[in-house]
């Protein structure tokens, strides 16, 4: 508004603000904030880290735009749609043609966000482009190191981690889902596209302690943590667990994934507790559904187990807690030393080992204080 008006007025309006913050030192953050309001694009979404986001960086006055594809069946919200239906013809045809009309919306950008080196469903040799026309036409390109990429699959097979995704211990994890993901990401195209995509950019935003691990390795410079963002403004805590009645435990299912997710691990320790206390035992199995009933499912929950091999919890996680559950999963230490936090201890953190799953299960299904007070930390871990 300012560029539209006349040179006086413009000197006018800046000395009257400069003389405010040099009057009143409880001003500077305001001008710093006024000054520093940018047009953001976030482009792909992995589990509604990028829409959550969105949200909140408009709630600090910026303009940001969303193109994504809803991450697949869970039809997250986006402002511009890229979904690709089916890599038949005709979903194709349709699919480049909506991204053609797409990218001249996709120009002017302070900030360019992507969620991953393929950050929309194309083969590498056409992402390049596409990668290279956002780059020239905006301003800053950050990459988010918050999924399946080279350097998360590299970082795993070489044991950095006491366990995870891909080894426990010295051992390698033997599983079919590891074999495709060693295959499609080791060698060739798609790790080719995140060597050239992470030395390009101007930044890493690394979500989670093992990815920002990941990506420190081999850019410590251009690195920085940055927890995922979770919106809490819709969100009523349930109330600590009473103990006169079943704790009802949430597993979600994606079955193509139960083996790598530890899913195949935790959930038949969860039915033999489940048969050995069925009086104070209740399993909410949910299975690929749209993420709206995937919430309310959970609403009605004391407990979510997620993430076997996990240091940390991740975005599913993570809502869960900001909604008072407590999380069966990862919360290695490592986990809160990135955080800064040093007194409370919310998530029951587990082992990949089924004896240590099903004991850290009965130890909590037996003590509905313990469950209470891991409820209450577990919002202000959120918060």
């Amino acid at each position: 508004r300012l560029k539209k008006e006349s040179s006086s007025l413009k000197c006018s309006i800046h000395c009257e603000i400069t003389k405010v913050c040099r009057k009143n030192e409880e001003s500077k953050p305001f001008f710093r904030i006024f000054v520093a309001v940018m047009k953001i694009l976030l482009v792909g979404e992995y589990s509604n880290v990028h829409w959550t986001l969105a949200k909140g960086l408009r709630e600090l006055g910026h303009t940001v735009t969303v193109a994504s594809n809803g991450d697949f069946w869970k039809n997250y919200p986006r402002d511009i749609d890229l979904r690709r239906d089916s890599l038949g013809k005709k979903d194709t045809l349709s699919f480049m043609w909506r991204l053609a009309k797409a990218l001249p919306k996709m120009r002017g950008y302070d900030v360019v966000q992507l969620i991953n080196p393929v950050f929309v469903e194309l083969t590498p040799d056409k992402i390049y482009p596409i990668y290279n026309y956002l780059r020239k036409h905006n301003k800053k390109m950050f990459l988010s190191s918050s999924g399946m990429d080279y350097y998360w699959v590299k970082t795993g097979l070489e044991k950095v981690f006491r366990y995870g995704d891909f080894n426990i211990g010295d051992k390698l994890r033997q599983c079919a889902v590891n074999d495709k993901f060693i295959a499609e990401y080791m060698q060739g195209p798609k790790r080719e596209l995140n060597e050239y995509i992470a030395n390009d950019c101007d930044g890493i935003i690394a979500g989670l302690y093992e990815y920002d691990v990941c990506y420190r390795r081999a850019f410590p410079e251009k690195t920085q943590f940055i927890p995922f963002p979770i919106d809490r403004s819709e969100i009523v805590p349930r109330m600590p667990h009473p103990e006169s009645i079943k704790l009802r435990v949430f597993v979600g299912v994606q079955k193509s994934r139960e083996e790598y997710k530890g899913t195949d691990v935790m959930y038949p320790c969860l039915l033999k507790l489940k048969e050995k206390y069925p009086d104070i035992v209740e399993v909410v199995r949910v299975e690929s559904v749209p993420y709206q009933e995937y919430c309310d499912l959970m609403n009605t929950s004391d407990v979510l187990i997620d993430q076997l091999y996990s240091y940390t919890p991740s975005m599913n996680p993570l809502l869960a807690m900001a909604k008072g559950l407590v999380v069966v999963g990862g919360g290695e230490e490592e986990n809160y030393e990135i955080l800064g936090e040093t007194e409370i201890r919310p998530i029951v953190n587990v082992l990949p080992d089924v004896d240590d799953v099903y004991a850290k299960l009965e130890s909590l299904v037996l003590n509905p204080a313990d469950v209470a007070r891991r409820q209450r930390e577990s919002v202000v871990y959120i918060e």
